[in-house]
């Protein structure tokens, strides 16, 4: 039994954090149900067509999920909403501002009919302070934590290659309902939770924001360097592959002086004792180091890294990781179902003894909009008419009024 089996979670969710965090719980045992508008539902599914017609991020963060579409500002809907909302032990939402409070669902409102409840509200910059009603989408929390002045190279700024202000306020939303679960097993009481895209993030720029507090000036943009580690960067080999080198400390640099390049008078080169002085003398430094790699031969220096016990990877694109031999090796592919047939996902990465996250399918729009009804008591003839009004909508071809 999958730690999480039991719970029951309701979600006003749309885009890439919420549904981060409530596939999270999903994958641990959770029953997520997930309220999308009826016609076009989560917008997330029109972000693409990638994967047989459907998009690679809805089928990412929506697998083992129950979706029901429904007409939320229709006085029926909100009903059923609300015999919804009271039989769920958490409640997720990353609604516009305020909307939630409007359909009645606010955390103070939800806990006070009962206690127990646990409301997690992921926003973009608060749901108070000066910019509580403000609009945030990843790609702007991004700019505003400097996060894009930090990424790039010394002539232009670029902001990171995936939705990381989504995912940061996904992780915390995830593991903030673990704790008041926990909170709850052992008090009895639920918990009111608030997670923004802007404080999610600001945490993860942690270092560079003491780094910038403490020096006076910030890191600078050294594209696929580190900025204040080096040698830490990617290095062509004589056979033209790239490989990135990270040296952590004076050992290693030591050790790759003598074992990789065999070069002991430049591990005493004043110029590079330190790390303070190699990054004060990063572009000799860079130079000396290409230098070296273009002699040898990836399988050479792949041979003497592993022999100096330093760090190293190969720079690889998208399909190259798709095939890496590690997620082979560790049988970390699964087949999962969507209405448009099998695709293959990953396996999360929380790994519990024996037991394996589901990975169930992923829903189709409305697809169980029927059944949920059903399951509130709601007799057919009334869900054939909510159903005809639209205030339902199910993929089903037998439904009437599709």
């Amino acid at each position: 039994m999958l730690p999480l089996h039991g719970i029951t979670v309701l979600s006003l969710e749309h885009a890439v954090a919420a549904p981060f965090a409530t596939r999270q719980l999903a994958d641990l045992g959770a029953r997520v149900i997930k309220v999308e508008r009826t016609g076009s539902g989560d917008f997330a599914r029109q972000y693409d067509e990638s994967v047989n017609g459907l998009a690679s991020y809805f089928v990412w963060l929506n697998r083992s999920k129950e979706s029901i579409a429904l007409d939320v500002k229709s006085e029926a809907g909100q009903a059923l909403l609300h015999e919804l909302a009271a039989q769920a032990d958490v409640i997720v939402q990353n609604l516009g501002p305020g909307a939630a409070k409007r359909l009645g669902l606010g955390a103070e409102e939800i806990r006070a009919q009962d206690p127990r409840k646990i409301v997690l509200s992921i926003t973009g910059w608060g749901s108070t302070g000066p910019w509580a009603d403000r609009k945030a989408y990843d790609l702007l929390v991004q700019c505003e934590t400097g996060l894009v002045s930090l990424t790039g190279t010394p002539d232009e700024v670029a902001k990171a290659g995936v939705s990381v202000a989504d995912i940061a306020a996904g992780m915390y939303g995830f593991s903030s309902v673990l704790a008041a679960l926990f909170h709850r097993e052992r008090t009895g009481d639920g918990a009111t939770l608030e997670v923004s895209l802007f404080e999610a993030l600001a945490e993860w720029i942690g270092q560079p924001m003491h780094f910038t507090a403490g020096s006076g000036r910030q890191p600078g943009r050294f594209g696929a360097q580190h900025a204040t580690i080096a040698p830490y960067g990617p290095f062509t080999a004589a056979d033209d592959h790239v490989v990135l080198l990270a040296i952590q400390n004076e050992p290693e640099w030591q050790r790759l002086c003598t074992i990789v390049f065999d070069d002991a008078d430049l591990a005493l080169d004043p110029r590079f004792t330190s790390n303070s002085l190699r990054v004060a003398n990063r572009d000799a430094l860079n130079h000396v180091v290409a230098n070296h790699f273009s002699d040898l031969s990836t399988d050479t220096l792949a041979e003497r890294l592993t022999t100096a016990r330093i760090a190293f990877a190969g720079v690889n694109t998208v399909e190259e990781f798709i095939a890496h031999p590690v997620l082979e090796g560790r049988d970390r592919w699964r087949n999962v179902s969507t209405e448009s047939g099998k695709v293959r996902a990953l396996l999360p990465p929380i790994s519990i003894g024996s037991d394996e996250a589901r990975m169930d399918p992923v829903p189709a729009l409305g697809e169980h909009s029927v059944a949920l009804a059903h399951e509130l008591g709601v007799e057919d003839a009334t869900i054939q008419r909510l159903l005809a009004d639209g205030v339902l909508q199910s993929p089903d071809p037998t439904a009437k009024g599709q």
